[in-house]
């Protein structure tokens, strides 16, 4: 079936969805290749990938670290048992019912604290290692305003 043009308009119906559906991918094709676009999918993947590297440090470095100065708790199996359960680590005592699992939580704000001071220092070091820019110079002012500073400094000469 091909195309029937009558006062600009397309008459057959799978046609006009096929030119709807070509429309559309170019417009996607347009806005996935702006540049804002691929920068902020760059960030996401190495947001992504940065996060599975705090999360190691906090679980294997940072925690274990807090683990002799507070006590020898084992911050992971830190919870509390809505069901009344005797379990003695947190995946038991969630068999078991509900928990509260404040451990974890501990665990997860040690994590963000961390995260969120990394990239405090990543965008002041950008920040630092981005030029300044030239200072613009001033405008000129308008020409009517030149012509009026001209004929009042003439009416002040006389």
């Amino acid at each position: 079936m091909g195309f029937r043009w009558t006062g600009g308009e397309i008459r057959d119906f799978h046609s006009s969805r096929l030119v709807f559906a070509i429309a559309m991918l170019k417009e996607f094709k347009e806005f996935a290749m702006k540049g804002s676009v691929v920068d902020l999918a760059v960030g996401v993947i190495i947001g992504a990938a940065f996060g599975k590297i705090v999360t190691s440090l906090v679980e294997d470095i940072v925690m274990p670290l807090l683990t002799p100065l507070t006590g020898k708790i084992q911050w992971e199996n830190k919870f509390y048992s809505m069901a009344g359960s005797t379990a003695t680590n947190l995946a038991d005592a969630k068999k078991d019912g509900a928990a509260i699992a404040y451990g974890l939580f501990v665990q997860n704000i040690v994590q963000f604290i961390i995260m969120a001071f990394a990239i405090f220092l990543m965008v002041k070091v950008m920040n630092k290692a981005r030029k300044p820019e030239p200072e613009a110079a001033p405008a000129a002012p308008a020409e009517d305003v030149v012509l009026l500073t001209e004929i009042r400094d003439l009416l002040k000469s006389k």
